[in-house]
């Protein structure tokens, strides 16, 4: 039956206007463009709260001084296993501790494509956000030297600090945010395979080099050194350290730089921004359309290949997993941890619900620059003027053994109550 030309008027209007709507409506590629807003809150939450306030506490948690419990307690594997997760390891593997700055240059990764999804909605312009990305950057360096520099009779440029790392890269992350995942992923490769051979193309020592006045004595160098092939990342004599030899001495000095005592090294920021990228990556995938599950199960999948990955090229001694000097494994060993953990906090956070218990964390994570400089500069003076009012013995209550554990959560506690303080007031510092 033919329709009457009324309705076919209204049949007509409606599908051009449904049309319409569906051309004007945002079009968002997956991954490629980041001017959407997050939808869900939470995620914001779980990224610039949670998670990074575990990160921030595992570093601030330092001052409890566990190495100092194992000390008094020998022979007690506890305190032995906690104090070696609470320290770096001497070079090749991995320990909780060592995961902190991963993590946290990881999650940077992540909260970038939230930032600027942000950013576009509330109408600011690329060259604007471009401006503050590098500025940012700048004063991470600097904020990075200031605070390596307290207690030295002059500015101690050096550029080992997580800081100054994160802002050496910090943006050409920000470039790569607004490109396809595609791009991201070949940054990220490139960066690793190019680090790698840089380092493996870098002549090794001589037969008579002297370690010993580059800091790395016989002693260490017989349990830690490694030989063939891994020879090329060994302590001190490697091609970051080469580097620094020249670059940090432009700078003014009390002294020629000839070596660093833990042997970090400026070069690792490079390593480091693909860390950052593995993060950015995850933050797209976390922020787009994917059902929860399927966005669990890349972190899970992605967690459990970096570590698999990043383990076999140190077991076939093609890369050692080395912290100090961020090798391309280790990149992918700790990116693999990071995306686990990353996935343990979602899952629980944003798909189970459970957030009761975070508040702690959000109190430390809603403030990280903040605690960051706070654990540098109020931890010893919070320590002293402790034993200074209340006396030293107050401390050995449960016993000498543990006045480094007390003494240490104590100060702990006034470090969280300070950022309690901050938070209550609305008072957050920003770069």
């Amino acid at each position: 039956m033919a329709a009457c030309p009324r309705a076919r008027g209204k049949v007509s209007a409606l599908t051009s206007a449904q049309f319409t709507v569906r051309q004007v409506r945002p079009v968002r590629p997956r991954q490629t463009n980041p001017s959407q807003p997050f939808k869900n809150p939470l995620l914001k939450s779980l990224f610039k709260s949670a998670f990074r306030g575990f990160v921030m506490l595992l570093m601030m948690a330092e001052v409890i001084r566990l190495q100092a419990v194992s000390q008094a307690l020998p022979g007690n594997s506890f305190w032995a296993f906690l104090a070696h997760h609470q320290t770096h390891v001497e070079w090749v593997g991995c320990s909780l501790h060592d995961l902190i700055q991963p993590s946290f240059s990881f999650i940077v990764g992540v909260a970038l494509p939230f930032s600027i999804a942000a950013r576009l909605a509330r109408g600011q312009t690329r060259g604007r956000m471009t401006l503050h990305a590098f500025s940012r950057a700048l004063i991470l360096i600097l904020l990075g030297v200031f605070l390596r520099s307290v207690g030295k009779p002059q500015t101690y440029f050096t550029f080992e600090d997580t800081l100054s790392q994160i802002g050496f890269g910090y943006g050409f992350l920000f470039m790569l945010g607004f490109r396809p995942v595609r791009e991201q992923w070949i940054a990220f490769g490139l960066l690793l395979a190019g680090y790698w051979l840089a380092f493996a193309l870098y002549p090794l020592p001589s037969p008579g080099f002297d370690y010993a006045k580059v800091g790395v004595p016989p002693d260490w160098l017989a349990q830690h050194g490694l030989t063939g092939f891994s020879a090329h990342w060994n302590k001190n004599s490697n091609l970051a350290w080469a580097f620094d030899t020249w670059f940090v001495n432009l700078f003014p000095r009390e002294k020629p730089f000839a070596f660093n005592v833990g042997g970090y090294a400026t070069l690792s920021f490079i390593p480091t921004l693909a860390t950052m990228i593995l993060g950015l990556i995850a933050g797209e995938i976390l922020r787009g359309d994917k059902i929860p599950a399927q966005k669990l199960g890349w972190l899970a999948l992605a967690g459990l290949t970096g570590l698999a990955a990043g383990w076999l090229l140190g077991a076939l001694g093609v890369c050692p997993v080395v912290k100090r000097i961020w090798t391309p494994s280790w990149t992918l060993f700790s990116g693999g941890w990071c995306c686990l953990l990353m996935a343990a906090f979602y899952l629980i956070i944003d798909i189970g619900r459970c957030r009761a218990w975070t508040f702690p964390l959000t109190v430390i994570g809603m403030n990280s620059i903040a605690a960051y400089c706070m654990a540098h500069l109020f931890e010893n003076f919070i320590r002293s003027a402790l034993v200074t009012h209340f006396g030293a013995t107050t401390f050995r209550i449960l016993g000498k053994p543990y006045e480094s554990l007390l003494l240490g959560g104590v100060t702990l506690l006034i470090l969280w109550l300070m950022l309690f303080w901050m938070q209550r007031r609305k008072i957050f510092l920003r770069i």
